[in-house]
C-alpha cells in the first residue's frame, strides 16, 4: 500500500511510493439524463458523451460511455455533511471536504470523501452498505449506491479493471484517462476517452491536504481489511493506472458508475 504522505516528495522525485496503515497518507441519474450527439471512437472502444442531473442538489455532471460502462466524467460534488469526523483528536464537522477547505476547489475538483462517506455507512439512501467504515469489516450487497445519485453506484475494484481494459490496458490507462491540462511537470494525459481525470489530490487523516497537481485518487466499494479499502489512482509521472488499498479515513474523490 502507498504512503500517502510521500506524495509530498513526488514533485521532486520520480517515485511511485508504497506504504502501510501507520502512514499519514498511504455528475448522475437519479434523475434526468441526456445524451449529446457527440460520438467518437478511440481504438476499438466506442465513446459517447452526455450529461445527467443529481436531483438531490440540482447539480449537472458530464457523463461518458466507454465501451459497456457509463461513468460520470466529473468528480462527485455532493456535500455530504453533518456527520462529524474524529481521528485521534483530529476533528471536523464533516466527512467530506473541499481541498484546502476552500469552495473554489470543490468547484474545480469535486469533494473529497472518507470511504465511510463514499459508502453511505449511515444508510441515508440505501442499507446495502450500512455500517461500512474504518475499523469495521463489512459484506455489502453489490452494487453499492453509496453516496452516488439514484441509478448510479460506487464502482468495485473489478469495474475499474474493466475500464482499464476498455481504454487499452492498465499500463497506458493513466495517460488515456487523465485530463489534457492541470497535471504537474508535463504529466498531462490525452483524455482520449473523455474521462477527464483531474489531479485533485486528497486529504490525510490528520486533516492535511496533499498531492494536488500530482495525483488523483478514486474510491472503490471493494474492502481489503477493516481499516483499508481499494482505490484507483493516477500519478503525474506515470502512464499507467493503478489499484491499491488505502486507509478508509483518507479523503479521496468519487466517480460514480451507472447501474
Amino acid at each position: 500500500m502507498r504512503y500517502f504522505w510521500l506524495g509530498i516528495l513526488v514533485s521532486t522525485m520520480m517515485l511511485a511510493a508504497c506504504g502501510d496503515d501507520n502512514s499519514d497518507f498511504a455528475t448522475r441519474p437519479d434523475g434526468k439524463e441526456s445524451s449529446s450527439s457527440v460520438t467518437s471512437s478511440s481504438s476499438t472502444t466506442s465513446v459517447s458523451t452526455g450529461t445527467m442531473t443529481d436531483s438531490r442538489d440540482g447539480q449537472t455532471y458530464k457523463t461518458v460511455k466507454i465501451g459497456t460502462q457509463t461513468w460520470m466524467a466529473e468528480n462527485l460534488n455532493y456535500a455530504y455533511i453533518g456527520i462529524p469526523y474524529n481521528y485521534s483528536g483530529y476533528t471536523s464537522d464533516s466527512t467530506s471536504w473541499c481541498y484546502k477547505d476552500s469552495v473554489e476547489y470543490c468547484t474545480k475538483y469535486g469533494r473529497l470523501y472518507t470511504w465511510a462517506a463514499a459508502m453511505d455507512s449511515v444508510g441515508t439512501w440505501s442499507t446495502n452498505s450500512k455500517g461500512c467504515g474504518y475499523g469495521t469489516t463489512c459484506s455489502p450487497t453489490y452494487p453499492v449506491r453509496g453516496i452516488c445519485p439514484e441509478g448510479w453506484h460506487l464502482p468495485t475494484k473489478a469495474e475499474f479493471e474493466t475500464l482499464f481494459a476498455a481504454v487499452g490496458g492498465k499500463s497506458t490507462a493513466g495517460k488515456m484517462l487523465k485530463s489534457t491540462s492541470g497535471w504537474n511537470s508535463s504529466g498531462n494525459g490525452t483524455d482520449a476517452y473523455a474521462f477527464s481525470a483531474l489531479p485533485a489530490g486528497g486529504r490525510n487523516r490528520s486533516g492535511g491536504f496533499i498531492n494536488e497537481g500530482n495525483r488523483a485518487y478514486f474510491w472503490s466499494s471493494t474492502e481489503d481489511l477493516s481499516s483499508l479499502a481499494y482505490d484507483m489512482y493516477l500519478n503525474y509521472n506515470n502512464d499507467s493506472a493503478l489499484l491499491d488499498y488505502d486507509v478508509k479515513n483518507y479523503g479521496f474523490s468519487v466517480r460514480c458508475l451507472k447501474d
